[in-house]
């Protein structure tokens, strides 16, 4: 069962979700409508970018992804968080202190975390699947030594969810925190992936030479997130010295964006988000038919009351389609947008030290049925 809570005194409405991590901004290019998607400046990681918050170092070289090492001891049971690759960098799940999911997992006494630093596409890049991601993630989990616990955010939350089905031996616990998985269920984001034609988004690939092109986006979208949206992401007043630094830190990451390969941008938006081929049980992954029943680890559900993206019915709707019983689902809400999952200091103070106790939890049944 869902915990939920209501909004604490003086909390703003709904803030626009500008930078958001969906591969649908193609759809604005053909369609007049009002876009809710900030994308800005595409560019290849390296020398100038923004620096972790973790130290950290790269354990894979993977034509996917770099493999970082968050650790701070050799052994004990390891977390793999997998970000979303849609667009924005994996900082997302290291922003700031106060801010950073891995961060929340080490003070929660999680020592071995791994994330997925995952590349811009490159022109050579550009026919790499969705089999490629999950087949490099699977080269991850075998370097760090399964079982792993697998924090899935955004979409990295459908890849781990595949993960987990495709090599159940592999995962020992799974969080999915604002995954969106089953798109029957009514979303913003479902609706315009129906809406828009499919010829926009195959003219998008088109123009970006194979790849979505992060450059584009940036010309096709201008307006940037005010003050005010980015406090309500993060969760904070922003007025003293420290959010001014975050206020410019935040500008500074969303500007890094990254380009998509074409092969994998299409087969998300036809598959999983017009299709819903993942909640169906038609989804093929690295050549077997992905049945989510074999999904029987313990699972987390964390979602979001204020979320426009993935909507909190939809994120817990999830349960549903797992084999995991339901001793051993546990379910939160909490008062946040999309981002705030992620980067929210509220969210970090009050969520994710639960995740971290229920990642080290012996009995999780126990905080299941607490949720």
């Amino acid at each position: 069962m869902a915990e939920k809570t209501g909004k604490p005194p003086g909390e703003k409405g709904h803030a626009p979700e500008a930078p958001l991590l969906w591969p649908f901004a193609a759809a604005r290019l053909a369609m007049d409508a009002c876009f809710w998607w900030l994308e800005r400046g595409s560019k290849e990681q390296g020398e100038g970018e923004l620096p972790w918050t973790t130290p950290a170092s790269v354990a894979l070289e993977l034509a996917t992804m770099r493999l970082r090492d968050c650790s701070r001891a050799r052994t004990g049971q390891p977390a793999l968080v997998c970000a979303p690759y849609a667009l924005h960098r994996a900082q997302i799940a290291d922003f700031a202190p106060g801010h950073s999911v891995v961060q929340s997992l080490q003070r929660g006494g999680i020592d071995r975390i791994y994330l997925t630093d995952w590349r811009s596409a490159s022109p050579e890049m550009r026919h790499l699947s969705i089999d490629s991601y999950l087949g490099d993630l699977n080269v991850a989990v075998d370097e760090i030594g399964a079982p792993v616990d697998l924090v899935g955010l955004c979409q990295g939350g459908w890849l781990s969810l595949l993960y987990a089905a495709r090599f159940p031996a592999k995962v020992r616990r799974l969080v999915l925190v604002g995954a969106p998985v089953d798109l029957s269920v009514e979303s913003r984001l479902s609706q315009l992936a129906r809406s828009a034609p499919e010829m926009v988004y195959d003219q998008l690939v088109a123009r970006g030479g194979g790849n979505v092109s992060g450059d584009e986006m940036l010309h096709v979208w201008s307006k940037a997130p005010d003050r005010d949206d980015i406090a309500v992401a993060l969760q904070r007043d922003l007025s003293d010295e420290e959010g001014a630094a975050l206020l410019a830190r935040f500008d500074r990451w969303n500007a890094e964006t990254l380009n998509l390969p074409g092969t994998y941008y299409l087969q998300i938006v036809n598959w999983i988000f017009r299709e819903n081929r993942i909640a169906s049980g038609n989804f093929t992954a690295l050549g077997r038919v992905i049945d989510l029943k074999d999904v029987k680890a313990p699972v987390f559900l964390l979602a979001g009351l204020d979320d426009d993206v993935v909507p909190a019915t939809q994120a817990l709707a999830t349960a549903s389609l797992l084999g995991t019983p339901s001793a051993l689902v546990a379910a939160a809400s909490e008062p946040s947008n999309h981002l705030g999952l992620f980067m929210g200091a509220r969210t970090h103070a009050h969520a994710w030290p639960r995740i971290a106790e229920w990642l080290r939890d012996d009995q999780p049944s126990v905080l299941a049925r607490s949720a």
